[in-house]
């Protein structure tokens, strides 16, 4: 049997007695239950070379005990209930890559390419499944201005923004793609780090204040943002983009229903975009593993329907 990768296609090819069989890509964003359970069906259905990008450390590695999950007849921890289902995984041929993923994008043709800070991919179809955000942050304002000039995606928003100052809440990778996203239509981006130390390069036309935000203020709508230290910066809008980018805000970057934290999708986990799905917490419901095995399983069934 003859193996090759077509360098101008998105398809792995295998060749046996002339007869052509194209694999397509699959993409798991997040290494947690859910995203690990998809992967199981996923390799198992030999329809497509399945990869799982991941950075950080899954929630379920924080759970001390775990009884209440089936199969096991003593308490067994995150961390090893975790660990056994990723070895599965590999040994079903799933690849894993620790790295992070800023932004995801639609091509006509109905593509997902992923956006890192070492370049792009592309797969036939993605499934988002990195948990839910559980942390915001504390700053007086951001909830009351929510659609009045606090937004969460550079992409959706920048158009309101053009010719006006605007900044950006965050430290790292992230924080910086959504500024460049900004700096194409905004009259000026300022990264604010909120007392934490800038944790990537960041060009020299992007200044950056580390002072600790005390609240953002404005009338109807964001006017400035008020630091510890008395300091005030004007600005039309705050753009929040702290630590890496959540399910939702991959979701809302190229099109797909949210609210709030939550990525709408049906029974089969299927979004309102054809090829891109989600499971597990950021779903909503019942945060609870047992759920986001099933949702794993669910999206993964959906994903290999839709790639025959």
């Amino acid at each position: 049997m003859c193996y090759n990768r077509n360098k101008k296609s998105n398809y792995l090819i295998f060749q046996k007695n002339e007869r052509v069989i194209h694999i397509k890509k699959a993409l798991i964003i997040g290494a947690g239950p859910a995203g690990i359970s998809a992967s199981l069906y996923l390799a198992r259905s030999n329809k497509a070379d399945v990869t799982v990008v991941f950075s950080g450390k899954s929630a379920l590695e924080k759970a001390e005990k775990i009884e209440n999950y089936f199969g096991f007849a003593q308490p067994v921890s995150g961390k090893e209930l975790l660990e056994n289902g990723i070895a599965g995984a590999k040994r079903l041929g799933v690849k894993f890559v620790e790295e992070e993923i800023i932004g995801l994008q639609l091509s006509p043709d109905f593509k997902y390419e992923t956006i890192t800070p070492h370049g792009s991919e592309t797969y036939d179809t993605v499934l988002i499944a990195t948990g839910a955000n559980r942390t915001t942050p504390k700053i007086k304002g951001i909830k009351e201005f929510e659609g009045r000039g606090i937004s969460y995606c550079a992409v959706c928003d920048s158009f309101f923004y053009k010719g006006k100052p605007v900044a950006v809440i965050g430290s790292g990778e992230y924080a910086l793609h959504e500024a460049m996203t900004l700096i194409n239509t905004a009259s000026s981006v300022t990264i604010l780090t909120n007392g934490e130390e800038m944790k990537t390069a960041v060009p020299d036309n992007i200044p950056i204040i580390k002072d600790k935000i005390l609240e953002i203020s404005g009338e109807n709508k964001v006017s400035r943002v008020i630091f510890e230290n008395g300091e005030s910066l004007d600005t039309a809008g705050v753009f929040i983009a702290i630590g890496t980018a959540g399910s939702t805000d991959l979701a809302r970057k190229i099109g797909a229903e949210t609210d709030g934290n939550k990525i709408f999708v049906d029974k089969n986990m299927s979004t309102n975009l054809p090829g891109l799905y989600a499971a597990g917490d950021c779903t909503g419901g019942l945060l609870q593993v047992s759920k986001a095995v099933a949702d794993g399983a669910a999206a993964a069934m959906s994903m290999i329907s839709f790639l025959k």
